[in-house]
């Protein structure tokens, strides 16, 4: 058989094996469906402008430490203020989290919030580790006096 016949029946080939392949996931590093992480409705918040908020979490399979990391918002899609963070354990069993920071005592007020909760692993990469999240979640929550 000629050479550029061959070379055509060749990239055909190819093609029809790449095109009728199952597509690999768009990011591997996806949450695990059985990895999960929740608020609680309600967060409390004394008097000093301490914020407490809290909820579970479920993680599998880390290799470096990992953490439930908390921020809140009000008012304000772009603002954001971290409370806390709380070293997670990844044995696939269901665990309670809770992380507690002062923003500013006139930072936020009682009332509706937007939490934000992570579970994320310092995943080591060579010499520095590389965030790796297990799990996700936005939800409004109720600021209630502590």
């Amino acid at each position: 058989m000629p050479l550029r016949p061959a070379l055509a029946t060749a990239a055909c080939a190819a093609l029809l094996l790449l095109v009728a392949a199952p597509s690999a996931p768009a990011d591997s590093s996806a949450p695990a469906p059985e990895e999960t992480v929740t608020v609680d409705s309600k967060g409390l918040m004394a008097a000093d402008g301490t914020v407490t908020l809290s909820g579970t979490y479920r993680c599998v399979d880390s290799v470096g430490p990992v953490y439930v990391s908390s921020s809140i918002g009000q008012r304000s899609e772009t603002v954001r203020y971290a409370i806390g963070g709380t070293e997670a354990v990844c044995d696939g069993k269901l665990h309670r989290w809770e992380n507690e920071s002062r923003p500013s005592p006139t930072t936020l007020k009682h009332g509706r919030a937007d939490v934000e909760a992570a579970v994320v692993e310092l995943h080591p990469v060579g010499i520095l580790p590389l965030p790796r999240f297990h799990a996700l979640l936005k939800q409004e929550v109720t600021l209630k006096k502590a």
